[in-house]
Parts: structure tokens; C-alpha cells; sequence
């Protein structure tokens, strides 16, 4: 009998995790980029930080997830760790919304929920509706796996062993470890806090048992960002020690708290839930977390400064303008699918400043045939062609996880902007062997000559600077000065190209020069072209809802 019932808890505990890893999927998938922005935008303080946190983490139903984000964030330079501290208080309240769903006893509701968002995925056209049928079914899923173990303990209270192994628990300390540990396996205090509220409701743990797990939950509820900062920068191990120093801060307050107090404690939480004891766990786990983000709100500051003292030092800072290295993207930064975009952009701009500028210095070098400028060029190209490797293996990489819809999207552009940035280097690279023929072979350019490949040159700039800054950034503010400008480009090119012929005819510049001359020019604006294609990647029919 007790082989059974252990392989039915075995089989719930295994639908309720699945049922929550397929919801939070699902809801990354949905609106992981919506609410992704939302961090970026409304985390300028440590008060709609909390805010954030808790919504962003209530509506993923994971703070393991909140924070893996916070530390993205961290790395790409996109939040400071002040501001991330007060995400990570408010996702340490939002964590406690599954626990209080639980109590409310909705199992009943398991199968019409399920077979909603079967319905959904099977007969809906639009794949943001699929994503959400697989939200409900990720909430069905987990709803049934509570059923199953719920009726699995009801036969628990048949077994002597079982009762006398839970009547023989009572050491506090202990039953804060064993929360820590069985966390730390399960990897979600969701997971764990949602079993003490059915053991509660079966009367197998007294409630002031369960209170002491529950903090040992929130502890244990640190592993996952703990391990996954490791090999990440030092500030991610600084963001995943704030998270951890949060709750082992709150677990020493709260004990002593209800070592003085218990019976005050649990008399509040029954006045508010009445005999149902699942949902006085519930509430518990709530109001904890919200009364220690009041206490320690305040002391953010300090505990930043605690992470500095605990993790000392700094990583090497990367430049833009470093060679053979990544900044944003790599191996020394941990993967986040939900902010794994905005980070391979990051680079993108990176690469792209390096290219932008290398063109200017084989330009340069062009005119003053300086040495040490042609062989910067052909040492920042080498640079830029190993972006370009890094940077698409790592496009292919997260192109095999589970990105937001709007991100996964984008990929195709992203690989276009890249092997165009790879192309605006190459014309660089094409205008130093321009230099190099020039000086080995005593080629002038005339005055009239350079002051028009001035001209065309602070044009592509131009256009290089919006279409850039406009890809970064994901708004469409210079898409009509890069329209005109474009077509102005155009006509530049076949002017100057006449007057190139005009000169020859003249007989006012050399037959060398003027091949020379045509094909600066021609490269010119091949770069404008590809600056434009940088500007309008991103955007297109990828972007509609596609049908099956």
C-alpha cells in the first residue's frame, strides 16, 4: 500500500512540475518581450523595481526565472545592481502566488481547464493563441498532478510509519534544512511551499511545522540562480547573492519572530483563513515575504554593498574596440532565453561601431597613406570577422531554445544585420588595399578628387549612425531621413562617377587613379546599401502572425 502511494506522489509531483515548467514556458513564449521591456522600463528605482519583480513573477510563476532575467540585465549594462536588488525583493513576494492558487482548492477545475487549452492549440490558426492554449494546459497539467498527490496523501494518514516519522519532527532547525534541501533538489519553493499546503490540508504536518519549512523553502529557493551565476560575470554572482542574502536575512528575522511568537503568529493567520489550514500555510508564505521586503527595503543599499565585500574585485573590462573577445554574449555570461536578444544586440551594435569606425580609418588612410592606420584596418577586420563567427553561433545556439515569440522572430534579421556589418568591414578592409596599391604605386588623387570623397563619405556616416542607432534601439525615428538619404547616396554615386569620367577626359587625373577613384566610390555606396538593409531588418512580414 505504501510502494503505491509514494508512486502516485511520485507521478502528481511529476504533472505539477511539468505543469509549471510548460505554463512558464508558455508565458515567456507569450509575452516574455513585453515583459521584458516592462523591467528595462520601469526599474529606474528600488520601489517599482519591487513592483515589477512581484508582477513579472506572478504572472511566470517562477522567481528563479525573474531573477536569471535581473542577472541578463546586469551583465548587458541594461540595469544596475541597485535596481536589480529591488526586482529581486519584489519577485521573492510574486513567488508566493502558486502556494496561495493551491489552497483555493482548484483541482476540481483540472480537467475543463485542460481541455480548453487543448482545444486551443489544436484548432487555433494564430500561433500566439497556440502559446496560450499552452499556457492553460500548463495550468491544467499542474492542477491534476495536485489532485493526484492530494488524494495520494489522504493514504498517508493510514500509515503508522509515516505519522510517527512526522510526529518525531519537531527541531525547527531541522525542519528549515529540510525545506532548504528539498528545494534545492526540486529547484522551485513554488514546487515545495504547494506540498506543505496539501500535507497541511491533510493534517499530516502541524502548522507550525510547516511555517519553519517554508522558510527553509526560500532558502533553498536560491540554488538555481546561485549555480547558474557561477560561471557568469562577478555582478551576476553579486545579483544571485543579493537574492540569497534576501532570503537567509529574512529566514534568521522570521525565526526568531515566531520563536518568541508563535502562537500570536498562527492565531493572526487563523483569523484570516479560518479552519482551513492549506490556506493559513498559504498565507503565511505571503504575508512573510511581504513584511521582510518592508523590513529590508530600507537596507538594499547595505546589502548591495555586502554582495561587494562577499564577491570582491572586477571582471576585465571588455571595450568595443578589444580584440578576439565578447562582451555581452559568450560563455562568461549565463543564457537566458528571455534576454538572450537583447544581449546578441548589444553585440551587434558593438561589431558595428567597429566597423563604422574602421571604414573612417581606411579612409584616412587613403588620403595620408599612414602606415600604422592601414595596419590597424586590417587588425580591427580580423576583429570584426571574429565577431561575426561568434556572434552567429550564438544565433544558432539560442535558436534551438525556447525563445518569446517576438524575439524569435527577429533571428532571421539578426543574421542579416550581422553578415552586413561583416560586409561594411570588408569594404573598409577593400579601401586599405585601395591605400596600399596607392602608395606602392605613387597614384595621386587630386584636391577636387578628395574633397568629393569627403562629401560621400560624411553621407554614409550619416546613414550609418541612424540606421544603426534605429536598429538598437527597435523604432522607426530615423526611417525617413535613412529613405532619403539612401536615394541621395544613389545619386551621389552616379555624379560622382561622372565627374571621374569628366576628369579623364580632361586628362586631369591618371587612368590608375580614376579606377581607383570609381571603386571607392562604388564601395561607397554598397555600404549605404547594406547600412539600409541594417535599418529595415528587423522589420517586415516576419513580425505577422503566421498560420498554419
Amino acid at each position: 500500500m505504501e510502494a503505491g502511494i509514494i508512486l502516485s506522489m511520485a507521478g502528481g509531483l511529476g504533472l505539477f512540475l511539468y505543469g509549471m515548467r510548460v505554463m512558464s514556458d508558455g508565458i515567456e513564449k507569450v509575452a516574455g518581450a513585453k515583459l521584458r521591456k516592462i523591467l528595462e522600463m520601469f526599474t529606474t528605482n528600488r520601489f517599482t523595481g519591487i513592483l515589477v519583480g512581484f508582477i513579472f513573477t506572478a504572472l511566470i510563476q517562477s522567481s528563479s526565472a525573474c531573477t536569471a532575467m535581473v542577472v541578463s540585465f546586469v551583465n548587458a549594462g541594461l540595469m544596475t545592481l541597485y535596481q536589480a536588488a529591488g526586482v529581486i525583493f519584489g519577485s521573492n513576494i510574486g513567488t508566493t502566488v502558486t502556494a496561495l492558487l493551491v489552497s483555493f482548492k482548484l483541482e476540481k477545475f483540472a480537467p475543463i481547464i485542460l481541455l480548453t487549452g487543448v482545444l486551443l492549440i489544436m484548432f487555433s490558426r494564430k500561433q500566439a493563441m497556440k502559446k496560450i492554449g499552452e499556457v492553460i494546459v500548463g495550468f491544467g497539467i499542474l492542477f491534476m498532478g495536485l489532485s493526484t498527490m492530494s488524494g495520494a496523501m489522504a493514504g498517508l494518514r493510514e500509515s503508522p510509519f509515516i505519522m510517527n516519522m512526522f510526529a518525531s519532527l519537531k527541531n525547527p532547525l531541522v525542519a528549515i534544512l529540510l525545506g532548504f534541501v528539498l528545494t534545492a533538489i526540486i529547484q522551485s519553493s513554488s514546487v515545495t511551499v504547494s506540498i506543505m499546503v496539501l500535507m497541511a490540508n491533510q493534517g499530516l504536518l502541524g502548522l507550525d511545522l510547516c511555517m519553519y519549512i517554508t522558510l527553509g523553502c526560500n532558502i533553498g529557493a536560491c540554488t538555481t540562480a546561485v549555480l547558474a551565476s557561477l560561471t557568469g560575470k562577478k555582478d551576476a554572482k553579486r545579483a544571485a547573492m543579493i537574492h540569497l542574502l534576501f532570503n537567509v536575512f529574512g529566514t534568521v528575522i522570521m525565526y526568531v519572530i515566531l520563536q518568541l511568537a508563535m502562537n500570536q503568529v498562527l492565531g493572526l493567520f487563523v483569523t484570516m483563513a479560518g479552519d482551513n489550514p492549506g490556506r493559513i500555510v498559504a498565507y503565511a508564505h505571503m504575508f512573510f515575504k511581504i513584511f521582510l521586503v518592508i523590513v529590508l527595503t530600507p537596507f538594499i543599499g547595505a546589502i548591495v554593498k555586502l554582495t561587494y565585500v562577499i564577491i570582491p574585485g572586477s571582471d576585465k573590462k571588455v571595450g568595443y574596440r578589444d580584440s578576439f573577445q565578447l562582451k555581452y554574449i559568450g560563455d562568461k555570461v549565463v543564457l537566458n532565453p528571455a534576454t538572450a536578444v537583447v544581449e546578441v544586440i548589444k553585440e551587434i551594435d558593438r561589431m558595428a561601431s567597429l566597423a563604422s569606425e574602421n571604414l573612417n580609418r581606411a579612409m584616412n588612410a587613403l588620403i595620408t597613406l599612414d602606415e600604422e592606420d592601414i595596419e590597424e584596418v586590417y587588425s580591427v577586420e580580423e576583429n570584426i570577422n571574429f565577431l561575426n563567427h561568434a556572434i552567429t553561433g550564438y544565433l544558432v545556439k539560442i535558436n534551438q531554445t525556447t525563445l518569446p515569440i517576438e524575439d524569435a522572430r527577429m533571428i532571421g534579421g539578426l543574421f542579416h544585420v550581422v553578415n552586413d556589418i561583416e560586409r561594411i568591414g570588408d569594404h573598409a578592409e577593400n579601401v586599405a588595399d585601395n591605400a596600399v596599391k596607392r602608395r606602392d604605386s605613387d597614384i595621386s588623387i587630386s584636391k577636387d578628387a578628395q574633397h568629393e570623397l569627403g562629401e560621400m563619405l560624411d553621407m554614409v556616416n550619416t546613414i550609418i549612425r541612424y540606421s544603426v542607432d534605429m536598429f538598437a534601439k527597435g523604432t522607426l525615428e530615423h526611417l525617413q531621413d535613412i529613405v532619403q538619404l539612401e536615394e541621395a547616396v544613389d545619386e551621389k554615386e552616379r555624379e560622382l562617377q561622372q565627374h571621374h569620367v569628366d576628369r579623364l577626359t580632361r586628362s586631369e587625373c591618371t587612368p590608375a587613379a580614376g579606377m581607383l577613384f570609381s571603386d571607392i566610390v562604388s564601395g561607397l555606396e554598397r555600404v549605404s546599401d547594406h547600412a539600409t538593409n541594417i535599418a529595415f531588418s528587423i522589420y517586415g512580414s516576419d513580425n505577422e502572425d503566421t498560420e498554419d
